[in-house]
């Protein structure tokens, strides 16, 4: 891959907006469409009022864009987070959503000064530590719940307060059997354009974001259904194999968002600061948010045509800075989201001024079209969030995940189970617990599981070796990940790797990553001793050990 000339590369500041103003502001748009639609969405599914995930949008797009450390990303709340920030509002709010509303705000304060600090203490390589299948593990398991708590909002059913996960998987049935009929027409009809999108070729139509759509349709249906007043309606009156032919429908149906932008900021209440659950959904938020930021950042990165590598902390702290406003008026956590970034990609964005232009829409929107947003079913909304989910939980990534060998699967399933079973953060903690101990089993010295045995080497002016001894795994690599960052560019980089006994699948993808990055800057890298290990299975990036090789 040819290197970047650093001339050809688009201005930042306000040269980068004199230059490019005009491609971020059609891409900024065309973002803000996809964007509006989730903002609210996550936001209800979250339990914060419809108008918290906007202000958080605005704040990533007018604020953390001038200060961040990335290019093309767009921040924003994500589905991701929905579990997270849910089950602190129940946990906090015991029963009363506005209470759990206003203590999870200021969970979402002290998680972001956190999330400063980490980014101040250039913290942003941890998410290194985490296993690729555990992340993956976790993020099916969060559209797993997603989809079980949405689909009864697609279906028009209102389930009791306070139902637990495990009730609202198992209730789906009975929303299946019991749904209200036209609000079910406008969930399913959702759910048939973002897959009829999928499989769209032409072009011209792809310009069109599928959200949007879903949102004009739904807007349509609910004018033809009459969603604005309460009344009772027959539905199919004469189909003798329906159970029922009553129905309800009114205004509740619709996304409830007040006239005046100004009224819809709320503040944090600290009052629980000193309990348990308070510092849980710190800590969770903290956590979830960080890492997801983190991979969304370094993903959006590879898909950058500049090829421009984000300053990861600098990045961590921008999104802290922006979730310590958001908390402090309202609003959602947000991250680096990665399907709007690569929308932004798409549609020629050049600089971090498209960020900032879609906040800037979102704004005028939301203060000048509020009643439209009223007018936008619920059912609508919780179509994207399920397809969201489902796309998190695919079976495409299950079957994603086993093609890189049955131990990765097995940590993946043992993730999901866990988050499922327990919560988000004893999943993600027995995922890494279970990885340790199956690197034990294979051979790993207690003493290798968190550090690792390697030499950097200058050969000449333009060759480096770098050996590598012993166990190189998840736990540990993040030493020589932050070595290799002082090699210089333009170099001959050899891995040594014939006196390495194991090599998991994270130092695998470490190593591939690499290569990419550092070969696309002009340099090279080569890698020995691969020959002398045995993959665990046929993925090229599948974890292996050493055919003859043994710890004493």
């Amino acid at each position: 891959m040819s290197k970047v000339s650093p001339s050809a590369l688009p201005q930042t500041g306000l040269a980068g907006l004199k230059e490019n103003w005009h491609s971020d502001l059609l891409s900024g748009f065309l973002v803000f469409l996809i964007a509006m639609p989730l903002c609210l969405g996550i936001s209800m599914a979250s339990g914060f009022p419809p108008s918290a995930g906007i202000i958080t949008a605005v704040i990533g797009g007018v604020l953390v864009s001038r200060i961040s450390g990335s290019y093309v990303t767009i921040n924003g709340p994500a589905a991701g987070l929905i579990v997270v920030v849910l089950g602190a509002v129940q946990s906090l709010g015991e029963g009363d959503a506005m209470a759990g509303y206003r203590f999870t705000l200021a969970a979402i304060v002290v998680a972001s000064v956190f999330q400063i600090l980490m980014g101040y203490f250039k913290s942003g390589r941890l998410s290194s530590f985490f296993p690729a299948s555990v992340v993956h593990g976790m993020l099916a398991a969060i559209g797993i719940i997603i989809m079980a708590k949405q689909i009864h909002t697609v279906l028009g059913v209102v389930l009791p307060k306070g139902t637990d996960l495990i009730s609202t998987i198992a209730q789906i049935p009975n929303s299946l059997i019991n749904m209200n009929p036209e609000i079910a027409i406008i969930g399913f009809s959702g759910l048939a354009i973002l897959i009829l999108w999928t499989v769209v070729k032409n072009r011209y139509l792809k310009m069109i974001p599928a959200p949007l759509i879903v949102v004009l349709v739904g807007i349509g249906l609910g004018k033809v259904f009459d969603l604005d007043h309460e009344h009772v309606y027959l539905f199919l009156p004469d189909a003798t194999i329906l159970p029922h032919h009553e129905a309800t429908i009114g205004p509740k149906f619709l996304v409830a968002i007040s006239d005046n932008f100004m009224s819809s900021f709320y503040f944090p209440d600290f009052s629980k600061f000193a309990t348990v659950e308070f510092w849980e959904a710190v800590v969770s938020i903290c956590l979830v948010g960080s890492l997801e930021s983190l991979l969304s950042a370094m993903a959006v990165d590879k898909l950058d045509p500049y090829k421009r590598q984000a300053n990861l902390d600098k990045d961590l702290m921008a999104v802290g800075a922006g979730n310590l406003v958001a908390g402090l008026v309202g609003g959602l956590p947000m991250i680096a989201e990665i399907v709007r970034s690569s929308a932004n990609v798409t549609n020629g964005a050049k600089t971090s001024w498209a960020n900032f232009f879609h906040g800037v829409f979102l704004l005028l929107f939301v203060a000048f079209f509020p009643r439209l947003i009223h007018s936008i079913p619920l059912a609508a909304l919780a179509s994207l969030l399920v397809f969201t989910g489902f796309r998190l939980a695919s079976p495409k990534e299950f079957g994603k995940v086993l093609g890189l060998g049955k131990e990765q699967f097995f940590l993946f399933v043992v993730t999901i189970v866990g988050v499922i079973a327990t919560d988000l953060l004893v999943g993600v903690a027995l995922g890494i617990v279970v990885k340790l101990l199956i690197h034990i089993s294979r051979g790993v010295k207690f003493n290798n599981l968190f550090k690792i045995h390697f030499e950097i080497q200058q050969a000449d002016d333009n060759t480096v070796w770098v050996k590598i001894s012993g166990a190189a795994i998840f736990s540990n690599f993040m030493a020589l990940k932050d070595a290799m960052m002082t090699v210089g560019q333009g170099k001959t980089v050899i891995f040594q790797l014939n006196d390495a006994f194991l090599l998991d699948h994270s130092f695998m993808e470490y190593m591939h990553h690499f290569q990419h990055d550092y070969e696309a800057q002009g340099g090279k890298c080569e890698f020995y001793g691969l020959e002398y290990h045995e993959a665990y299975s046929q993925h090229p990036l599948a974890a292996r050990k050493h055919k003859t090789l043994s710890f004493s």
